[in-house]
């Protein structure tokens, strides 16, 4: 999988994600429903081919897509 393939939404989640922001907290900093949070997690989740929030971010990190 190539560099990119996260949409910005989806990196600003995964961002707040690895400070440890909560889903509500994601929500309420991005001002959308934390439905939005939930679904742009699992859309990474699908499109790295992964089971659980660690995983996508171990994957996303070792492709570069976020850093610590």
């Amino acid at each position: 999988m190539s560099k990119g393939i996260l949409t910005k939404r989806e990196r600003e989640v995964f961002e707040l994600l690895i400070i440890n922001y909560t889903t509500k907290e994601i929500a309420n900093k991005l001002n959308i429903s934390e439905k939005t949070v939930r679904n742009h997690i699992s859309n990474v989740m699908q499109k790295l081919d992964v089971k659980g929030r660690s995983s996508a971010v171990v994957e996303l990190l070792k492709l570069n897509e976020i850093s610590l």
